[in-house]
């Protein structure tokens, strides 16, 4: 018992702090506005664009880029690729996923409205985004030689997806306390309690994805250790941990001029006590000069965001009056919610992704320490899953 907790403690702190910190923030209600509304609502127009900010945060994510696109710049030496796997059939459920994916794509982009086809388009999204998992996954079989996710560890991908559920909402929580950096103008179009259990079951499938996503990446030999050998850097557990609570609660005081901090803080708080406790996480390959774990993951999420948003964006548009897809969401960012390029999402906030992806290993890795699966993907060691 004395363990468990040693492991939930920094996860109730961030969850309890900024409600804390909020009951001062707010003293006429105690509570953001749009607080505990589910699916999260509209609350308020944020700043408008500010040169400066977008300059800033474009300046850093341009450095980011050449950090990612350049690695040898950065001290990075090359390493010679493993060689390639031999290639598998495509399995049956590839096909099958094919088949969900683009049926499901293609009644939540044209939005039939007679039956027997319109009563079924609020429900696209959720088995959509199974069939997607499916063909990653298949890829992954195709391309290891007949290694995958569900065809050699289905019990990690079952877990991936119980974990998915309170893993999205723990990201989600903070959301309300930046006033809602996204919200979902579509959740009344159907009975509340309908709307909960599809927002529930669209919850499973984000960790999936993005795991299914690290291992297909890992399949490219070269790209599987371009960033194996890099500058070994030692980060202090204590310091993560400290620095992302305090952090958590300057949001609920700030939650402008610190919006981003979301897609930071939870990251930093679960991260550096798992470092106290020297448990591995990404980080630790890090330390050892190995980044190839904390990188590939996150842009597994880069790469899975950009489905994310392109079918977001198809389910609405060009005609945004016709309400059909209960998942569909808008992000009301402050300062530099400009530059839409077929998505709701703007351009510079798909940087966002790179720290999610992190996160979405760490909450992993905490949950299978807390209750005793393995959450160590195939492909730490450059390699996909066997």
């Amino acid at each position: 018992m004395q363990s468990r907790f040693g492991l939930l403690w920094p996860v109730l702190a961030s969850l309890v702090l900024p409600l804390i910190a909020a009951w001062f923030a707010y003293p006429a209600t105690h509570l953001p506005p749009g607080f505990g509304v589910f699916p999260p609502q509209f609350v308020q127009d944020p700043p408008p664009f500010n040169l400066l900010v977008f300059c800033v945060i474009l300046l850093v994510e341009l450095a980011i880029a050449a950090f990612l696109l350049f690695p040898a710049w950065f001290g990075f030496k090359p390493v010679p690729p493993a060689p390639p796997f031999p290639r598998a059939k495509l399995p049956v459920w590839f096909w099958i996923g094919a088949v969900l994916t683009l049926f499901f794509w293609w009644l939540m982009w044209t939005r039939p409205t007679t039956p027997p086809l319109g009563p079924l388009v609020p429900y696209a999204f959720t088995p959509m985004w199974g069939g997607f998992i499916l063909v990653l996954d298949g890829l992954v079989y195709y391309r290891s030689g007949g290694r995958s996710l569900l065809a050699s560890k289905p019990k990690m991908l079952l877990m991936s997806a119980l974990v998915s559920v309170p893993g999205w909402y723990f990201f989600e929580y903070f959301d309300y306390f930046v006033l809602s950096n996204w919200y979902y103008p579509n959740a009344g179009i159907l009975p509340h309690a309908t709307i909960v259990v599809l927002f529930l079951l669209a919850y499973t499938t984000v960790w999936p994805a993005i795991f299914e996503w690290y291992t297909l990446l890992n399949t490219f030999p070269r790209f599987a250790v371009r960033y194996s050998n890099g500058p070994k850097i030692s980060l202090s557990g204590n310091l993560l941990l400290w620095g992302g609570l305090l952090l958590i609660v300057l949001t609920v005081f700030l939650p402008y001029p610190l919006f981003w901090a979301m897609w930071i803080a939870p990251l930093i708080v679960i991260s550096g006590h798992l470092i106290r406790k020297n448990v591995w996480t990404p980080f630790t390959a890090m330390a050892q000069g190995n980044w190839s774990p904390l990188l590939l993951i996150a842009l597994s999420s880069l790469c899975n965001g950009f489905f994310w948003e392109m079918w977001n964006y198809g389910s609405a548009h060009p005609d945004p009056g016709l309400q059909t897809n209960p998942n569909y969401w808008i992000y009301d960012v402050p300062y530099v919610n400009v530059i839409h390029i077929f998505a709701e999402m703007p351009l510079l906030g798909y940087f966002g992704y790179l720290p999610f992806g992190i996160l979405v290993w760490i909450v992993f890795i905490w949950a299978g320490k807390l209750f005793g699966f393995d959450p160590i993907l195939g492909g730490t060691n450059n390699a996909p899953p066997n």
